[in-house]
């Protein structure tokens, strides 16, 4: 499926990030049982997936109190008078309640027009991209004038529970355990977009465009029904079968926005590991120099981790005006869904 706008951009990205920092290593000093009773190398967890650190929300704290913080920084960022949104979507994984979605406490605490559109979307590490999408096409289609779109992960307990886990399960072996290793990896953020219609727009940060695709037959390689079991990751398959579904959708994606490769400037993919960073890049003959990576020190932070680390990147001065950008997002599913943007002059 292709994506087409003339009249869409992102006024501001922002993101929020937690204080505690928890490290690789101390991770693998509470696994000590394991790592004792199956005889494996400390500092395993870092080379394997080029993680150093990842983040942690203090206890206690709820998913709508941080996206009301990251929404707050793109509005204030945006100088757009909340008045004119209408629309608002929360895309993360993590929520507060099945019921009600977590967007109405959001939308209540920003004090946003009683008719805005809202709701929660949930697609694994696509969520917010694909709230992206949807809030560009309402304002493509002149039914509102701007749209926030907002997410926030928290990764202590699938931690802390994995952790629990790994150390009791008596019987799991070297081969059985890579398949938890990937929820050692998850840390918490947040972030969130605002989009206008380019008439108002103060940034002319144009969308320009995109591309979805699926590959389903490969759903049961990354699978978890809650925060109280393990999440199970067949992490060596997901990488070659997510890669080959990438490489299929950046085809299209160039060919969709006539676009060379050689006209990107930079680009932002989901953060998962070292390993999929290096094949992913190869696979898409792309220079690694216009990857931005957030990964070693935030983890990977599931549907926020691709806008967190877009935000963290345009507050750096990684972008600059005219540069063409790209949004690559990967989630379990497996589904592909990659944005093209032209950035601005402001």
């Amino acid at each position: 499926m292709r994506f087409s706008y003339q009249n869409v951009c992102l006024e501001s990205i922002a993101h929020t990030l937690p204080e505690e920092v928890v490290t690789s290593e101390a991770i693998e000093s509470r696994l000590e049982p394991l790592y004792s009773r199956l005889k494996l190398p400390e500092g395993r967890l870092e080379l394997m997936s080029g993680i150093r650190e990842r983040r942690f929300w203090e206890p206690g704290a709820t998913i709508g109190q941080k996206s009301v913080l990251s929404c707050e920084k793109a509005i204030e960022q945006a100088g757009i008078d909340r008045s004119r949104i209408g629309a608002l979507v929360h895309g993360s994984v993590c929520r507060d309640f099945l019921e009600p979605a977590t967007a109405a406490g959001v939308h209540h605490r920003l004090n946003l027009p009683h008719d805005c559109l809202l709701y929660d979307l949930s697609n694994a590490c696509l969520g917010l991209l694909n709230g992206l999408v949807q809030v560009a096409n309402m304002i493509e289609l002149g039914q509102i004038e701007a749209g926030l779109v907002v997410g926030t992960e928290s990764s202590r307990s699938l931690v802390e529970m994995t952790i629990k886990q790994l150390n009791e399960d008596q019987t799991l072996t070297r081969k059985t355990v890579k398949g938890a290793v990937a929820s050692l990896t998850i840390g918490s953020g947040s972030a969130a977009f605002l989009l206008t219609r380019r008439e108002i727009s103060q940034t002319g940060n144009r969308l320009v465009g995109g591309v979805a695709r699926a590959a389903t037959e490969h759903c049961h390689l990354c699978e978890s029904d809650g925060l109280q079991t393990i999440m199970e990751t067949d992490s060596e398959r997901l990488l070659h079968e997510g890669i080959a579904a990438a490489k299929a959708a950046f085809d299209e994606f160039l060919s969709g926005l006539d676009w060379q490769r050689n006209d990107l400037n930079r680009i932002f993919c989901h953060q998962v590991g070292r390993a999929h960073r290096k094949m992913l890049l190869d696979r898409l003959q792309l220079d690694p120099e216009l990857d931005y990576a957030t990964l070693p020190w935030l983890g990977n932070t599931g549907s926020v981790a691709l806008p967190m680390t877009a935000s963290v990147g345009v507050e750096n001065g990684q972008v600059a005006a005219g540069d063409r950008v790209a949004f690559l997002g990967i989630g379990s599913g497996i589904n592909v869904l990659m944005l093209g943007l032209e950035w601005g002059n402001a």
